[in-house]
């Protein structure tokens, strides 16, 4: 069955937040597709995880870099699973619900919905998918981010 957890950022921004998750789920040898609202967003994500820290970066590509299957992260903006990933990290303003239906649910070990917590369009939208969700059957959990800058799952 597929983990749904909706992390709240309150503190950091989506691009602030997202190299952490990924270098989680490296460190726990998963792979990983993200999905964002845009073709420009997948751009500034590609460059971000390149530049995001001086003493490291994430190996990752996209639809135009080739060799999808062999990338430990993937950046698309489509619902593809080229590289065989158990994890996918859906952006603000991708629908999660599409990955909840009983089709499509055991395609992945956990989704991810990353929400700005100061955008209050994307709460919202967030609060939509998460009703949608729990329509189609699954039992999402949501997380915040906690005053150490982990995650704290809340009730």
């Amino acid at each position: 069955m597929t983990e749904f957890r909706f992390y709240h950022l309150e503190r950091r921004r989506i691009d602030q937040a997202l190299p952490e998750i990924l270098e989680d789920a490296l460190a726990q040898s998963l792979r990983a597709v993200v999905q964002a609202p845009s073709e420009e967003r997948v751009e500034a994500l590609n460059e971000r995880l390149w530049t995001y820290a001086d003493e490291s970066f994430l190996p990752h590509g996209a639809a135009r870099d080739g060799g999808a299957e062999s990338q430990p992260i993937y950046l698309t903006t489509g619902e593809e699973n080229p590289n065989g990933a158990t994890l996918r990290i859906l952006l603000s303003g991708v629908a999660a619900a599409p990955f909840a239906e009983p089709t499509a649910r055991g395609a992945y070990e956990r989704v991810i919905l990353l929400f700005d917590g100061g955008d209050e369009e994307a709460k919202a939208e967030a609060r939509r998918q998460w009703s949608l969700v729990k329509a189609a059957g699954a039992a999402p959990s949501y997380w915040r981010e906690g005053d150490d800058g982990g995650w704290e799952k809340g009730r």
